[in-house]
Formats: structure tokens, sequence, C-alpha cells
């Protein structure tokens, strides 16, 4: 699996992460949802140099003239609950990409159990440009189940896997069990995961910095 990864040199990914990471900082949670839609933006940016274009005909007001269209729709999928502002920053890059939704959880959240997937809601991927969207990416086992779930639904052209964070022992785990080729896009790849599975240094639990603690 090809890993494209933006904050080992200086850019606004890695400024916007730092704030992301900083205890202090995340206790303004609109901030964080802000800075989470961003970096959604800018690895969407970066994801837009790789996918297949056509030429096309542009009429503009003085002239006829050559432009470029995507060659696929695009499919954005997240995993909630982290996923909507990130999903909202990769639709600011994409405004006409159809949408999907997958609800994932650890089924124990004090270990390195398997995980589930309780909700799922996506169109057709057939032929399509797929974005997986999933802001924290650590054991990598939601990864793998919601692109099982998303291949339900057809063959994609192209699978993009979004991260913010990930843990090299999530990416290992995805280049082992994944059975289609994709291309994973973080901002930074972390350190480790510790002994409860969570990213370190890491940020935190992304959905309770966006909306509150969970019950």
């Amino acid at each position: 699996m090809e890993v494209h990864e933006f904050t080992q040199s200086p850019a606004a990914l890695g400024v916007i992460l730092g704030e992301m990471r900083d205890v202090e900082l995340q206790k303004d949670r609109r901030r964080f949802r802000e800075n989470l839609r961003k970096i959604g933006f800018l690895l969407g940016y970066e994801i837009s140099k790789f996918l297949d274009y056509e030429p096309t005909k542009i009429t503009t007001p003085l002239e006829e003239t050559q432009g470029v269209a995507y060659a696929q729709q695009q499919v954005i999928v997240s995993v909630l609950r982290a996923g909507i502002p990130f999903h909202e920053g990769l639709l600011d890059c994409f405004p006409d990409a159809e949408n999907g939704f997958i609800g994932a959880f650890r089924q124990d959240e004090s270990s390195n159990t398997e995980v589930a997937l309780s909700y799922h809601k996506m169109p057709s991927v057939q032929n399509k440009t797929v974005l997986l969207a999933d802001p924290m990416l650590a054991t990598g086992k939601s990864i793998v189940k919601s692109l099982e779930k998303i291949l339900e639904h057809g063959q994609p052209v192209q699978i993009h896997i979004v991260s913010v964070v990930a843990a090299p022992e999530g990416i290992e785990y995805i280049s082992k069990n994944l059975m289609a080729k994709a291309t994973l896009w973080a901002a930074a790849v972390d350190d480790r995961l510790n002994e409860k599975a969570y990213i370190v240094p890491g940020l935190g639990d992304a959905g309770d910095l966006c909306f509150g603690p969970k019950l």
C-alpha cells in the first residue's frame, strides 16, 4: 500500500495538526472541528493531483477554450462520528461527490478488540473513486471492515484512505488484510499504539474533541 504523509516538512498541515494536538487549544471544540475540516480540504487537494481527468470544452464570455473534468465520480465515505467535519473538508474540495457513512466502534473500548459496524448507508461505488475518511487510523480494523462493506456496493476505479493521524501498526494491518489496492493519505504517521490501542503521541479521542464526551 502506498502511503503519503505530509507533516515531515513545514507546511500548513503541520501547523494545523500541531494546534489539534495541543491540550489547551483542544478546549475549544469549534476550533478543533474547523481544523479537522481544514485538514480534510488540504488532504483532498493533495489527492486531487492523483485522480484521473479528461479534456472538456468550456465556453467563456469571449470564446471557447479547453478545460478538464474528473474522469470518475467521487464517493466520500466517512466513519462516524469524528468523520463528520473531516468529511465536510473533503466535500469542500470535491463538492459534487456522492456520500456514504459508516458507524464503526470497538466492542471493548478498554482493549484492542474487534471492531463492529453498527450502521452504513452509501451509493454504488462501481467505476467510481472512493475516499474512505477516518481521522484516526489506529489498529486499522475499522478501515478494513469498512472497505469490505464498501466493496459490497461495486468495484471502484481508485480507493483512497484518508486520515489525520495513523499508527504504524494500523498501516501494517491494512497492508496485510485489505483485499484491494488502496492509497493511504495521512497528515502524520505517529510513533506507535499504546496498550489500549490509542495512537501515541496522537491527539486524544477526535470524536469527543469535536462533539463532547460520550457515555
